[in-house]
């Protein structure tokens, strides 16, 4: 716990009324206090969202939060929640309101969000690929949604810019000061789909080791593209220096879409990280709302290509070992200026599976089958 202001060294008492609990800490010139106690609080998880009230007061004020207690750990090639395996049934969002084309910043619309999540049978949200606003990340809490929070470390940035890694650093800070308290967050990412270089090796160890250092108790991970095909073992393999140092190896790829299936989905094996929780964190393809056609083509930009892309990506799914979850990309369709197809895209990213107008389209539907055969 710290103060803020210019009376920092005074006393404090905390208080959690319905854990019986009360004390009194002192604290320091720098208005630093430690304090230690000992209670059996109702785990939070996406079943039960438990929430405690409690109560910081000095003579001057009384500030009141809420705050849920849950353990998150990697284990093997598994993620545990409160000592329990866990499937992540997840979805990417962005932090915005396709309806009015901006930003979602009330908590109408965190809540808009989050409960088309819950409809689709998700406890996870990927929330791509920049920090959301504190009312999403605290309306998930409440709702029972589990989430990954990462800074915008995306593609071609400039490693080799001084700037760039403080830059960074000062996200990091941000992020994990303002949302270190939120039991929804179990994992901090710091980048999305990055070359391997030595200027981005060095940068992101750093980030990976800041994050460590402000906060020990979440998972660490990052978004990977750069898998690579066997076709001898019709193996996808993938290598990267950082993966020794997160705790758990996520993977964006596009097959079907940005990248043709090299052989039949159900029959292509994966071999990455087996000792390690493997999160399968994008896929997709665009689809137009109520345009039909081939299942077999892409160019047709159907809603039948997209249903049958899922189709496919959860059979490979089988074949992944230390599968633990995966978010596709992405729950609703959302502007994006540098998609100019003039007919299916008109300056929007096709790839949800809701539509700019809230519609749902036929892959949304293979997806809550999915999830709910999962729980």
């Amino acid at each position: 716990m710290q103060l803020s202001g210019d009376s920092k060294a005074q006393k404090v008492t905390l208080s959690i009324p319905e854990l019986n609990l009360k004390q009194e800490i002192t604290t320091d010139t720098t208005g630093n206090g430690t304090v230690e106690f000992s209670a059996k609080p109702i785990s939070w998880s996406p079943e039960n969202p438990k929430l405690y009230n409690v109560l910081f007061s000095t003579k001057q004020e009384q500030i009141e939060e809420k705050i849920g207690f849950r353990k998150i750990e990697a284990k093997g090639n598994t993620i545990l929640l409160n000592g329990e395996n866990i499937f992540l049934a997840g979805i990417n969002i962005h932090d915005e309101i396709a309806q009015r084309q901006g930003r979602a910043y009330t908590s109408a619309d965190a809540t808009t969000l989050l409960n088309e999540a819950k409809k689709l049978g998700c406890n996870f949200v990927r929330l791509t690929h920049y920090p959301a606003s504190e009312l999403m990340v605290r309306m998930a809490e409440e709702m029972g949604i589990l989430l990954w929070e990462e800074i915008p470390t995306w593609q071609n940035i400039q490693f080799e810019n001084s700037k760039t890694k403080a830059l960074g650093e000062q996200m990091i800070k941000e992020m994990i000061a303002r949302d270190k308290n939120r039991c929804a967050i179990i994992f901090w990412s710091v980048a999305n789909e990055t070359k391997p270089t030595p200027a981005r090796n060095e940068v992101l160890t750093d980030y990976i080791q800041l994050c460590r250092s402000l906060d020990n108790t979440r998972l660490i991970t990052a978004a990977f593209n750069n898998t690579n095909y066997d076709a001898v073992s019709n193996t996808v393999k993938f290598s990267d220096p950082l993966i020794k140092l997160v705790d758990v190896v996520s993977v964006n790829k596009y097959f079907g879409w940005y990248n043709p299936w090299p052989a039949t989905p159900k029959l292509i094996k994966w071999e990455v990280c087996l000792d390690k929780p493997f999160i399968y964190s994008e896929f997709g393809g665009e689809a137009l709302y109520g345009q039909h056609g081939s299942s077999d083509v892409a160019s047709s930009w159907s809603e039948e290509y997209q249903e049958k892309l899922y189709r496919d990506h959860i059979e490979m799914f089988e074949n992944i070992p230390n599968f633990c979850g995966l978010t596709p990309w992405v729950l609703i369709d959302f502007r994006s200026p540098y998609r100019m197809h003039q007919r299916n895209q008109q300056e929007w990213n096709r790839k949800g599976i809701i539509s700019d107008k809230g519609m749902y389209k036929k892959a949304w539907f293979v997806l809550r089958d999915y999830y709910a055969k999962k729980k």
